[in-house]
This record gives structure tokens, sequence and C-alpha cells, in this order.
């Protein structure tokens, strides 16, 4: 029914207005949702189907299922629509539990099955998780819109200074994922753990140690649903609203300890945590993934050094010390390394990058005679063999698609455990035999490599194999039951041979 036609009639015109907030203070498809339901079948997508075990095949819902799962996105998008209007969590209730209302029959339903109180704690609990939701998000009008969050971000990592070797990690973690959000056209994007180390240029395990540490618990990163199968993890990217706080007593070692000795010494007059970065995480992103920068290698720091000299050029090391987030200590040994191989130049107490030091070649000043030692970089390969990290990116991508393999390769095992069953007519009615537990197969049927031996032939049947964890899987086209189907078809026989018997 037409909306307009829907106002029309007398006996279904609804109140504009309850409390401090009305329909009219809403969007328009806001109120629309609320007075006509979801007429589009927008909220319904996914609600009545699941993805099979399988990660191919798409089941369907119970119906009673269906219906539920729709509903409570309806009421989960009228939530959050009303907290974006500033609203409350009674004029939510007001709105859901008006009768005229299509958009609250979900909470009305669970008023009339279950009580008005379990109803209530219903919407009460939706209200709090949009209103999080909310509070912690922002509404993106349009993709130029969001480009310009991403570029309001990637300013505010550029000027975050990112102190120890593992806070320059995190910059490194947090740059791939700001790749693939842009890649995305959006904070929201989907990654895997070995997408990003791969493109971060470290190893799994340190990935994970800067998620627990760093970027989740500084509000850097919120990942809103763990991957399954062939589909990795979502990710949101925010502005890191809890940096300000102060770091945990176990993270004590991402901020410097080192203080002037004697302010005769004219070193610091601050301590360096007060010290503004400024530093090109593009040049970063595109360097992080090269052998030079990896562990054993020139590391993070040197990657920090030359964003931000490729920033601003000419700096003493006072100043690369707070832009570019380094000790002193590291900032001297790490400007010793690039200048041993031509990428950096100092003049008194100013130094500079090379002209192509950010393609890895290094040079000399005409006026500048080389040290004995030095080495002029032909590219970051060349310096990746000085240090003999040669083939790290190699093999961490050859050893990522080894465990993609054996992984998927266990999915389409899972996929095809099919259960041998039996069916016998007790009185009239046939009755399927469950097929014996894991641990009960008998140890004569299993044979070498896996296969199944025939009791009754003494050799192999063709079309059974024994999985890995014990359970017999039946080769034939016939059965495309997925894994979980059969667990259930299993239960189910189970009792009905138990009634039987």
């Amino acid at each position: 029914m037409p909306h307009h036609s829907h106002q029309a009639e007398p006996q279904r015109q609804t109140p504009h207005t309850f409390g401090r907030l009305g329909l009219h203070q809403l969007h328009p498809a806001a109120a629309e949702l609320v007075l006509l339901g979801d007429l589009t079948g927008r909220y319904a997508t996914g609600s009545y189907s699941r993805l099979g075990s399988d990660g191919r095949t798409v089941t369907l819902r119970q119906d009673r299922q269906g219906a539920a799962e729709h509903g409570h996105r309806i009421t989960a998008a009228i939530s959050c629509h009303v907290a974006r209007a500033g609203g409350s969590g009674d004029e939510l209730t007001r709105l859901l539990l008006h009768p005229d209302h299509e958009g609250g029959r979900h909470a009305r339903h669970i008023a009339l099955r279950s009580g008005q109180a379990r109803a209530l704690d219903y919407i009460r609990r939706v209200w709090d998780s949009a209103s999080a939701a909310v509070a912690g998000s922002r509404v993106l009008e349009s993709r130029p819109h969001a480009y310009e969050v991403l570029a309001a971000l990637r300013d505010r990592i550029e000027t975050t200074p990112w102190r120890g070797e593992r806070g320059r990690t995190a910059l490194r973690v947090l740059r791939a994922h700001l790749n693939f959000a842009e890649t995305a056209g959006g904070p929201l994007h989907h990654a895997s753990e070995r997408q990003t180390a791969e493109e971060a240029g470290v190893s799994r395990t340190t990935l994970r140690v800067v998620y627990a540490t760093v970027l989740k618990p500084q509000g850097w990163l919120r990942r809103l649903r763990v991957g399954h199968g062939r589909e990795g993890s979502t990710w949101y990217l925010d502005h890191g609203s809890s940096c300000g706080r102060p770091a945990p007593a176990s993270l004590s070692r991402f901020r410097t300890t080192q203080y002037p000795p004697d302010l005769a010494l004219e070193e610091w007059a601050t301590s360096e945590t007060g010290m503004t970065a400024d530093i090109d995480s593009t040049g970063i992103g595109r360097l992080m993934g090269q052998d030079a920068f990896a562990h054993r290698g020139l590391g993070s720091s040197a990657l920090m050094i030359i964003g931000a000299l490729h920033v601003r050029p000419a700096q003493t090391v006072s100043e690369l010390v707070g832009t570019a987030s380094v000790s002193r200590a590291s900032a001297y040994r790490t400007l010793g390394r690039l200048a041993d191989h031509g990428l950096v130049h100092h003049d008194g107490e100013t130094w500079s990058l090379a002209a192509r030091a950010v393609d890895g070649f290094g040079d000399s000043l005409l006026d500048a005679v080389p040290e004995p030692d030095t080495r002029l970089a032909q590219g970051w390969d060349d310096i990746a063999q000085l240090y003999g990290t040669v083939g790290v990116v190699v093999r961490r991508k050859t050893r990522h698609a080894a465990e993609r393999a054996v992984y998927r390769e266990a999915l389409d095992r899972r996929a095809e455990h099919r259960s041998k069953a039996v069916v016998i007519v007790r009185d009239g009615r046939r009755v399927l035999v469950p097929a014996p537990r894991p641990d009960e197969i008998p140890c004569g049927w299993q044979a070498p490599g896996g296969s199944v031996l025939d009791p009754v032939a003494g050799r192999p049947a063709t079309d059974w194999r024994i999985a890995t964890d014990g359970r017999l899987i039946l080769i034939t086209p016939a059965d495309q039951r997925s894994y979980d189907e059969l667990a259930a078809a299993h239960a189910e026989a189970l009792n009905e041979w138990n009634s039987a018997a």
C-alpha cells in the first residue's frame, strides 16, 4: 500500500509525537520502517537461510526462526535510527509497542507470547546495543565522505607517536588495514590474518600480539565478526578514541623511559612522550612489505625515520626523536645503518634522505669522501642480501598458501563426511539404524591408508574411507547432505531406534 494512502485512512492514523521524539523527527526511511515495516525486504536477506557447514551451500531455516531473525533485524534498525535522532529507550518502547506500527510486530509478538516484562527486557537489550553501536560509529553519507574520514584517520595515524618496537609494528599493521579500507571504500572492510601479515611484512604471531596489546585496547581497530571458512574477519577502523588514556602497566614498554641525565647537556627539556609525530604513512605502507625491513634487517625504526625525513627533510636527531617516535639511541643506530648504504646524508647536525632513497638506491655527496666500509645500496633487494633477509616475504607467502590449502582441504573433508545407514522395517514402519560412534568403529574394518575393509569380501571397499577423526566417509554423488545435517539425522535416528527398541 502506498505511504500516502496508508496515512489517508482515519482508522490507521498514527500519532506523530511520542514524548520528545516524534516520527517527523526521524529520517523518512526510518519513519516508513516504523509505520509500514520492511516493505522492500531489505532486512530479510539472510534471515530465512544460512550458510551450510561446507561453506558453499545455503540451507533454509524454519519459518519461525526466519521470521524471528527478520523481526529482530527490523527492531535493531529502528533502535539505531532512534539513537541517531537523539531519542531514548522509553521513546523506542512506545514506538515498537504501538499497535498500529508494523515495525514493532516482533516486540509485540514477544510480549504476547512471553509477557510484557520479557518484551521490555528484550527492547532494553536491543537499545543498549544500538546506543553503543551509534556512539562508536559515524554515518557515511557518500563515498567521498568515506574517503574524507579515511584521510582524517591517516592524518591522525601520522601524527600519533608510535613508541617502542611493538608500537612501530602496530603502525605497520594499522597501515595495512588502512590500505584494505581504502580499497573497500570505507572504514568497514574484510581481511584475514594471513592477508594482513603479508601486507604489513610481519609474522602472524607478532600480528596477534599487536592486535591484543595495542590496536584493540587503544581503539584503533574493532573486529565485528571473526572470519570463518573462506571468509576473512570483518574489521572497523576507528580514530583510536582511547589513545589518550594512560597505558596499562604491562604496556609501559611502549613509552620511553629515557630522560636527560643533566640539563646542562642540553638534551631533553621534557620527556619524549610529549612530542608529536610527523611521518609519511603512505611511503611506509609501500615499503613495509620489502625484505629489507623484515626482522633482523633494517627494521621498523628505519621505516619511521625514512617516513619522517620524507615529510620534512633536514632534521636533527633531537627532532627525529619526536617526529619518528624513536629513542635517541635508536635514531643514531638507524641513521648510521642508512648512511652506510648512502640512503641518508648529514650536513652538520641535520639529516636528509638521498635523492632515490625511497626506491632503495643510495648515493654519496660530491664533496664527501665515503667511508671505506660504505656500500651504496642498489635497491631494497640488495640491502636485504646484505642483512640475510632475502626471501622472507616469499617464504611467508608460500607458508601461508600451504596453510590455506591444508585448511581448505580440511573443510572439504568435513563437508564430505557421510554416515553408514541401515534401514529396517518394524511394525510396517521404516526405522533408520544409527551408525556406530567414531570410537566404536571395529578395528577389523580399518585398512592401511584410511580405507575400509569389507568384512564379507575381505578386501577394501572402494566407496568407503575413514576420516582423520575416525568417522566413515561414503564416497557417492547421491548423498549431498552437509555434516550438520547428517549429525541432526543421526540424533533423530538414534532417538527413533531407542524408541523402537
